[in-house]
């Protein structure tokens, strides 16, 4: 009875977006006639909305889409678009640089400055370029596979790390399976990925003894199931466990850049082996980046010597690359996100805004007894329809309700509010402003009272 409610109350918001989106509708319709799923992403088909608002313009934290709605923008891009939409320091940067030329396979100025501060800030000294996160976590991986002689690459059920192939797995009632239904793609997961729990530490230590695992590649916050922190010591024993197992840790902060200016690693004083970071520091710019400890570099120079910068010439790719990696564009981007946008002093604000959205979000929570969670993370906050955390991904899968979550975005998208279609993701940027963080409360509230009536409280 509470599922038809639901159900009921879903078909009714999305015929009500339907009515308001005639221009996006038909744009939609046009683009299936030349786009796979409809429009040039197959992500811009998740909206639970059956289309996509399309995008007129954009600014700070507010988009409006052709059809003239306004919206506050909570998703930002799923963290592409972290450091606000058309941010004016970005803007004049790569303009700039447009205007004086885009790529040459040369280095500029920028570039130096870019690299002292990766390394101020993340705390390790050498440093790569691509042009995504998943190319800097191949990147890794391969790097990680040539330092140790070992093939196999171990993930936490439930992570994301792009479309790197050994991270397409998952656990399904402790069998190994390809996660989402992903083409296998003729790659031997079974002899090349492991997967295990998030904070399980006995299950992480048994697979790291056998020795064969030449890297684990994580998040120190999982942030694709939800939002899932660590429990306490779980990350210091992912340390010492891959250290006694001479296997290399990558640490993937592609979206949990969003704990502070130097990701949780600098936050929680981590220590890395390697570490990624992509889309949040291009301020829309694709880039990726790749960050070496000093003892990992020097295993490498052993292997690959290190070029001497006046006489030598360096012709090992080593696999991995792109003309297009490390980029003037790229360079001016990252320099402007790094040094105007992506700082203390915005972070500070980001956090603040997240801690009072999570307080609001908690108080109509606890107001109207539902069994749910709000979880803050740095700068963004994770609605879980749970009454207790999950500590992992698996447990998380046991309290997911697509239905809820479908409702809860189109709900938002009809009242001018953008949550990540793919979870309850809430992210800040800087110019996220109180006032933003009052109107999505509100909208929250109406959403638990409208509920509320619909559904009795025991069944929600």
């Amino acid at each position: 009875m509470s599922k038809q409610a639901i159900l009921a109350f879903l078909d009714h918001e999305q015929r009500e977006f339907c009515d308001r989106h005639p221009i996006s509708k038909e744009l939609f319709e046009r683009g299936a006639q030349h786009y796979l799923y409809g429009a040039p992403s197959h992500w811009m088909r998740r909206w639970a909305s059956g289309f996509p608002p399309y995008v007129d313009e954009a600014r700070g934290a507010h988009v409006r889409c052709v059809d003239g709605l306004e919206y506050i923008d909570f998703c930002l891009g799923d963290t592409g678009g972290m450091c606000g939409h058309a941010e004016p320091a970005i803007t004049e940067a790569v303009t700039r640089q447009l205007s004086r030329g885009a790529t040459f396979m040369l280095p500029t100025a920028d570039a130096d400055w870019v690299g002292e501060e990766l390394a101020r800030r993340f705390r390790l000294p050498y440093w790569g370029f691509t042009t995504s996160a998943t190319d800097a976590n191949r990147a890794a991986i391969r790097l990680s596979r040539m330092l140790t002689g070992r093939e196999r690459v171990l993930v936490f059920n439930g992570c994301y790390h792009g479309s790197v192939e050994e991270a397409h797995v998952a656990l399904n009632q402790g069998a190994v399976v390809l996660r989402n239904g992903i083409h296998g793609n003729a790659f031997d997961h079974a002899r090349l990925s492991k997967v295990i729990e998030f904070n399980d530490v006995p299950s992480l230590e048994t697979a790291l003894a056998a020795g064969d695992v030449a890297c684990v590649l994580a998040e120190p916050c999982m942030t694709n199931f939800g939002m899932i922190e660590p429990q306490p010591g779980f990350l210091r024993n992912l340390r010492e466990l891959t250290r006694r197992s001479g296997t290399l840790l990558i640490l993937d902060e592609t979206h949990t850049i969003s704990a502070g200016p130097g990701g949780y690693t600098a936050r929680e004083g981590l220590d890395p082996d390697l570490f990624v970071i992509g889309k949040a520091v291009g301020g829309g710019v694709p880039v990726g980046l790749f960050g070496t400890s000093e003892a990992v570099a020097q295993r490498l120079w052993a292997q690959v010597p290190k070029v001497n910068p006046v006489k030598v010439r360096q012709s090992s790719h080593l696999g991995f690359g792109g003309t297009l990696a490390g980029s003037a564009l790229q360079v001016a981007a990252v320099r402007a996100v790094l040094s105007r946008v992506l700082t203390e002093d915005n972070f500070a604000e980001m956090i603040d805004n997240a801690q009072a959205l999570a307080y609001a979000l908690r108080r109509e929570i606890a107001t109207h007894r539902f069994a749910w969670h709000a979880v803050q993370s740095g700068a963004r906050v994770e609605l879980i329809w749970s009454a207790s955390i999950p500590r992992n991904a698996s447990e998380f899968a046991q309290t997911r309700d697509p239905d809820l979550d479908a409702l809860l975005h189109i709900y938002g998208l009809n009242r001018g509010i953008v949550v990540t279609p793919f979870h309850n993701m809430f992210l800040m940027c800087p110019a996220t402003s109180p006032t933003d963080i009052e109107r999505v409360a509100r909208v929250f509230a109406s959403f638990c009272e409208d509920l509320s009536r619909l559904v009795p409280q025991t069944s929600v």
